[in-house]
């Protein structure tokens, strides 16, 4: 099998398009978002959102914030997770363990909702060491890393991925290559915020597709996404790819206990 270059995710165009007002306005709201940012980064100095002391832009939180942030220092299981079981000390399914840095909590869900929504994608390059720490050397051995594909609507609203970006950070810390579009979202699922486990498997059910399985048979793949919460979501993209022959784990900043 041919090298796999690294390469940043594209803007997916699939899905059908905005009505060209609403996209024009997006679109200015993005190109005017970042400038607006860096003013008010030069005015006024940055305060940590978790205990209102002096704090870098690059990472948000101040330095104490952080290393108090509770760490998560064994994998957790999806399967388990999604099924409704106890997610952690489950050694049944190798193939669903997912490392993550922290448990959830309010400095965490800051931190998340900043990345996710405040157009702030640099945080994931300012906290991917934390995760790349907790993966074990022999996971990553011979590994390459993709991660949970963001949906093109959505894609299309937020300007960038920030599962991606996370997914190239740790790559990039661990030498591994980043892969994206290993794994092709084929249809928008709903929140699974408030279904039970049943509810949650089947709402991603046949959502997402391995386009070329030759990429990953026999192959170590690191899944990324920025936050596990029912589990059903990773645990469906796992067992896709190793349904195509690879060995999967995955990663992800913190586990919403």
């Amino acid at each position: 099998m041919a090298a796999l270059s690294p390469r940043r995710p594209r803007t997916l165009t699939s899905e059908p398009r905005r009505p060209p007002h609403d996209a024009k306005v997006a679109a200015l709201m993005r190109r005017l978002a970042r400038p607006l940012a860096d003013l008010l980064e030069f005015v006024l100095p940055q305060r940590c959102p978790g205990c209102g002391e002096p704090a870098g832009t690059a990472a948000m939180l101040c330095a104490r914030c952080v290393s108090r942030l509770p760490e998560l220092p064994h994998p957790v299981c999806a399967r388990c997770l999604a099924e409704g079981a106890a997610p952690d000390g489950c050694a049944r399914h190798p193939g669903d363990q997912v490392h993550a840095a922290w448990i959830y909590d309010e400095r965490v869900e800051l931190l998340v909702h900043a990345l996710k929504f405040g157009a702030r994608p640099g945080l994931a390059r300012a906290h991917a060491h934390h995760v790349a720490r907790r993966l074990p050397e022999r996971v990553m051995r011979d590994a390459i890393v993709t991660s949970v594909p963001l949906h093109s609507a959505r894609l299309r609203e937020r300007g960038y991925d920030q599962a991606a970006r996370l997914g190239e950070a740790i790559a990039d810390l661990t030498g591994a290559p980043f892969v994206p579009r290993l794994l092709r979202r084929v249809r928008a699922t709903r929140a699974q915020t408030g279904l039970g486990a049943d509810e949650r498997r089947e709402n991603v059910r046949g959502a997402f597709v391995v386009d070329r399985p030759a990429w990953v048979r026999g192959r170590r793949v690191l899944v990324v996404d920025d936050v596990l919460t029912t589990g059903a979501t990773l645990c469906e993209c796992l067992a896709v790819l190793r349904a195509a022959g690879a060995v999967t784990r995955g990663a992800v900043l913190a586990w919403a206990d």
